[in-house]
């Protein structure tokens, strides 16, 4: 059951070790290299909304595919994917985490070719790192095995990005191919706010390539009114409300919490959710195949929300509170957003309204880990513990659909989202948490 005996004294060590099943090892490759990822993207200008959590996608399911063999429990999903070929292991033993970090490896400076030195001298550091583990822990021959295979698997997936001419290099270009002013008709269109670029981010990442999603557009907004009868109104009304004249200490803290929205800053507001699922891993101490699959879960998951959410901004093309509340009931109202980088105060996201981002990423992250950890999993969440620009106090919840709706519930006293706007976004996200969770991942 599990216990290694040698046969006798003078048995080479590293052939008693069981590499056979990718649940023998621990999280931690896995874990650390997503931890690097958080890092990186924290500094990557032009990869929010969409690319960040694209690249994770990508990054997580070459892991998964190459180490398919060692989860006899699971199966591949590559033909799910029409181009997306994947070279067949070998009939041999590999070193399961040697096989995760060569494709980490391989991927992760192609996401990020744009890295500063610093980071870059990281992610050389932490494959060497876990090649000198490899090579300690099982023969030459097994390792160098395990290495080609986890770089040639993530040369196949690296090639299948390639082909989405959308999404794989939108980083370059965030802005580009949508002109605002030729979908604006009328008020209640979405109009650039100040302070902000003038115009809006990720107009075309809609048409990114998705992996479980068949729906791009969520349910549809609001009528736009004026009217003091009108639900619109009433939405407008209750941002209005929240920070006028200031805004209390708790909603405050529960704003600057799940904010995320500022590069050089915190990541972004979908990977918060793998800083969240790692947590998770460190303190139940998961097994490797619990990491892998709650990592490529995630990635496709936030992938597909960040491409639908953005899909359905610009198709329903709704404006920002700000913009209504200057318009009808005060001229000099601003939102509480603040960049303690820049000292910007009265921040707007630059981009349709509805649905939220983060309400939609929220959801789709919070169902995919209440199904790999447990839907009534109670945690406190310390992503921004000690921070000292914010409140870095951490948060206890009791479940992570409580996380998802507070995160899209603060976006309503900072000021930036309307509720419907939230409401939607968990409902919408959710959806997709539960088409990748649909997926045939177990046999």
């Amino acid at each position: 059951m599990g216990v290694l005996i040698p046969a006798c004294k003078d048995k080479d060590p590293i052939d008693s070790v069981d590499t056979k099943s990718v649940k023998t090892y621990d999280y931690k490759v896995s874990f650390d290299w997503n931890e690097l990822f958080l890092e990186i993207e924290r500094y990557a200008a032009g990869y929010r909304p969409g690319p960040a959590p694209r690249a994770l996608a990508y990054m997580g399911l070459s892991a998964w595919e190459a180490c398919i063999t060692g989860m006899p429990e699971y199966n591949s999903v590559a033909n799910l994917y029409a181009g997306l070929n994947i070279p067949a292991a070998e009939s041999a033993e590999y070193h399961w985490p040697t096989v995760i970090n060569a494709s980490y490896g391989y991927l992760m400076p192609r996401f990020f070719p744009n890295t500063g030195d610093n980071l870059r001298q990281k992610i050389i550091a932490l494959e060497n790192q876990y090649n000198d583990k490899g090579e300690a822990a099982v023969s030459p021959e097994i390792f160098e095995r395990s290495r080609d295979y986890g770089e040639a698997v993530a040369a196949a997936v690296w090639a299948y990005s390639k082909t989405d001419l959308v999404g794989h290099d939108h980083y370059l270009d965030p802005f580009q191919g949508y002109n605002w002013q030729d979908h604006y008709d009328s008020d209640g269109d979405w109009k650039p706010t100040f302070p902000g670029p003038g115009k809006p981010m990720g107009g075309v990442w809609g048409g990114a390539r998705t992996f479980a999603l068949t729906e791009k557009l969520c349910r549809p907004p609001l009528p736009y009114s004026t009217s003091t009868t009108s639900d619109m109104y009433s939405q407008a009304l209750e941002v209005y409300a929240q920070n006028t004249p200031t805004l209390s200490y708790e909603d405050e803290w529960v704003g600057e919490f799940w904010s995320d929205d500022f590069v050089n800053l915190t990541f972004s507001p979908g990977p918060r959710w793998l800083a969240i699922g790692d947590q998770v891993m460190a303190a139940e101490n998961s097994n490797l195949e619990t990491a892998l699959f709650m990592s490529v879960k995630m990635g496709l998951a936030l992938n597909d929300a960040s491409v639908g959410a953005w899909y359905s901004k610009f198709y329903y093309n709704v404006e920002r509170p700000q913009t209504y509340i200057n318009r009808v009931f005060d001229p000099s109202w601003k939102p509480a957003l603040y960049n303690p980088l820049t000292g910007d105060e009265g921040v707007t996201p630059s981009f349709p309204a509805y649905p939220s981002g983060h309400a939609t990423m929220g959801g789709a992250g919070a169902e995919v880990l209440g199904d790999v950890f447990g839907y009534a999993h109670a945690m406190t969440d310390r992503c921004h513990e000690n921070r000292s620009e914010f409140e870095g106090v951490p948060r206890s919840f009791g479940s992570f659909f409580e996380m998802a709706q507070e995160s899209a519930w603060s976006r309503v006293p900072l000021g930036v989202h309307f509720r419907m706007d939230c409401e939607e976004g968990v409902r919408f996200g959710t959806g997709v948490g539960r088409q990748v969770n649909r997926l045939p991942w177990k046999k």
